[in-house]
């Protein structure tokens, strides 16, 4: 009996020690609704760029000009924006619900993880902005971000790696199949996003 009790004693610490590792407050909610954002995004690229589905292996040679350029920075710009705030309240509202706080030890080695590779990724992003190499700002977001998601996904749920994990491979993709990035980038931020999201709620969030 007193054996039981020293095991049931070690779970519970192994538990506890686990739990304080995972940052579990992150809402499935605020990736499916990044999804929409992202797929609204995508909606007023397609229409700056003036080219249908079918055609949109060619967009690539559209978009040349300082303004169409600028519009797309701006959607991008808007789409992360509303992502973030929106990932920080519901985050936040979650935590709340489960007595816990959003900013710790845990919630901040998360930040690190997933901002180090995402972070390096804008930055060869305005790069390659620099240096007119718009056929690869597709694919080289889809590689970092899901590098992000990979690297961050030890310390939170492990759907996280597995959305990572699809990132990469649509980015490479994307690398692949050129001129079909917009539709990549669309798949990946957008119903990806909305995918797992929803995988995230019904698993973890509706308890």
């Amino acid at each position: 009996m007193e054996n039981q009790n020293y095991l049931k004693d070690i779970q519970d610490i192994k538990a506890m020690m686990s739990k304080s590792s995972q940052f579990l407050s992150l809402s499935g909610l605020s990736g499916i609704l990044a999804g929409v954002y992202a797929t609204i995004g995508s909606y007023f690229a397609y229409s700056i760029l003036n080219t249908e589905i079918s055609t949109i292996n060619s967009y690539e040679n559209d978009y040349s000009s300082t303004n169409e350029v600028l519009s797309l920075v701006v959607i991008a710009f808007a789409v992360i924006f509303a992502s973030v705030v929106t990932g920080i309240i519901l985050s936040s509202k979650k935590a709340q619900k489960q007595n816990e706080k959003l900013w710790n030890e845990t919630s901040k080695r998360v930040l690190i993880q997933f901002g180090t590779p995402l972070v390096t990724g804008g930055i060869f992003t305005l790069l390659l902005l620099q240096k007119e190499l718009y056929i690869l700002i597709a694919p080289v977001t889809l590689l970092f971000y899901g590098l992000s998601c990979i690297n961050a996904s030890r310390n939170t749920f492990r759907d996280i790696k597995y959305l990572g994990i699809t990132m990469v491979i649509l980015g490479l993709l994307s690398t692949y199949f050129t001129g079909y990035g917009l539709f990549f980038w669309t798949i990946g931020f957008g119903f990806c996003h909305i995918l797992y999201g929803s995988i995230m709620f019904f698993k973890y969030d509706r308890n």
